[in-house]
C-alpha cells in the first residue's frame, strides 16, 4: 500500500512541477466541452504479439459539433508481465472551421512499463508521435510535426469487475513547423479520472473525465471531455 501512496505523490509531483516551469498562463484562450467515443478490438497471435485496431468518434463545441474521427491500426509485443512496446499508425479526419477535413497520418511508438502489487496497478507509457498534415495541400504539408508524450497511471481493482483509474500526461513539442514559437517546451497537461467494467472476459466497457489545458501556446485551450470506451479481446 506504501508503495502506491508514494507512486501517487510522484504523479502529482511530476504533473505539477511541468505546469510551475511553464509560461504564458495569460495568454489568450479559451473553453470547450465535448465526448470521446472510442471502439477498440486486439486480437492476439500469440503470447508475445497483438494487433491492435481503435475506432473514435470526438465531438466538440459543448458537444453540437464534429471534431474528428480516426482509426487506428498497429502491432504491440509483449517482452514479458511488465514491459511492452507498439508501433500504431493512425489516419485522421478531422473537421475544419471551414466546413471541410484536414486529412492527417500519424505515426506513434509507445513503451509501457506496468507494475502490479495486491489490487493497485501503477503504469507509466511513453510515446514518440509524428503527423504530417495536408500532404498535397499545404506548404508544410509533408514536414512532419514530432511530440513525446509521458503518461503516468495509477489503478485499484475495487471488484473482479470494476477498476478505478486516475492519471496524468504531459506533452513536449519537438518540432512542429506550424507553430515553431512552442518548439523545445511542454504546453499541454492532461488529468484523467475514469473506471474501467469487465462485463466478460473478452469484453469491457469504460467511462471517464478528462480535463486538458494548454500553456506556451499563443492562444491556450481547456478542454471538458466525457468519454465511452468498448474494448474488445480476441485470441487466434
Amino acid at each position: 500500500m506504501r508503495i502506491f501512496r508514494k507512486a501517487f505523490c510522484v504523479l502529482l509531483m511530476i504533473c505539477s512541477f511541468v505546469s510551475a516551469f511553464s509560461k504564458n498562463w495569460n495568454s489568450p484562450g479559451y473553453s470547450d466541452a465535448g465526448s470521446w467515443n472510442t471502439f477498440n478490438i486486439d486480437y492476439r497471435i500469440n503470447k508475445k504479439f497483438t494487433i491492435l485496431f481503435t475506432e473514435e468518434l470526438r465531438f466538440r463545441e459543448n458537444y453540437s459539433r464534429l471534431n474528428l474521427f480516426y482509426t487506428n491500426l498497429g502491432i504491440e509485443y509483449k517482452a514479458n508481465k511488465y514491459l511492452k512496446t507498439a508501433l500504431v499508425y493512425r489516419w485522421i479526419d478531422k473537421f475544419t472551421d471551414e466546413n471541410n477535413f484536414s486529412y492527417r497520418h500519424r505515426l506513434s511508438w509507445d513503451v509501457v512499463a506496468k507494475y502490479p502489487y495486491k489490487k493497485f496497478g501503477v503504469s507509466y507509457r511513453h510515446r514518440l508521435q509524428s503527423e504530417l498534415r495536408n500532404i498535397n495541400s499545404a506548404e508544410t504539408g509533408k514536414v512532419p510535426e514530432w511530440y513525446s508524450r509521458s503518461k503516468f497511471e495509477l489503478n485499484y481493482s475495487l471488484t473482479k469487475k470494476l477498476t478505478p483509474y486516475i492519471s496524468c500526461e504531459f506533452r513536449y513539442q519537438i518540432s512542429d513547423p506550424r507553430n515553431i514559437e512552442s518548439d523545445a517546451t511542454w504546453h499541454r497537461t492532461r488529468w484523467q479520472g475514469g473506471v474501467d467494467y469487465q462485463y466478460t472476459n473478452k469484453s469491457k466497457f469504460g467511462i471517464y473525465y478528462l480535463y486538458q489545458f494548454e500553456y506556451n501556446v499563443p492562444i491556450q485551450e481547456k478542454l471538458f471531455i466525457t468519454g465511452l470506451e468498448y474494448s474488445l479481446s480476441l485470441n487466434k
